[in-house]
């Protein structure tokens, strides 16, 4: 199977999922979740989906378990919506990028704001 199809069908499959996860009114799954990356198996019976919530590492984890106990009803709307074959089955893995990045994004912020009242002492 080459290689441009299942990079198509790996996007298809994050944007049916934010979707999806957009309209999800289970208090659970935190409303700032965002799906980070989805990898598909060559054979398409698996999905592993990274997601990471905004509001820390321990809400993703909160909303991983929701989205595990979802799975089944997940998989029928992504199935519904996509014109496969085969639906794979999703796995979800709580991912910490995004507090990673915003964590870097202040100690930058905060260098520079170190610079600008260094040279304002000159």
């Amino acid at each position: 199977m080459p290689g441009y199809r299942i990079n198509r069908i790996t996007s298809d499959i994050k944007l049916c999922l934010s979707e999806i996860l957009k309209d999800t009114k289970d208090p659970r799954v935190s409303r700032l979740l965002s799906i980070v990356k989805v990898d598909v198996s060559s054979d398409l019976s698996y999905a592993t989906v990274y997601v990471s919530a905004i509001e820390g590492f321990e809400e993703t984890v909160k909303s991983v378990k929701a989205l595990k106990g979802a799975s089944g009803y997940l998989r029928r709307e992504l199935g519904s919506r996509m014109s496969l074959r085969k639906v794979p089955e999703l796995r979800f893995v709580a991912d910490d990028s995004i507090e990673h990045s915003a964590n870097i994004s202040r100690i930058i912020k905060s260098f520079n704001e170190g610079k600008e009242n260094e040279q304002e002492d000159k």
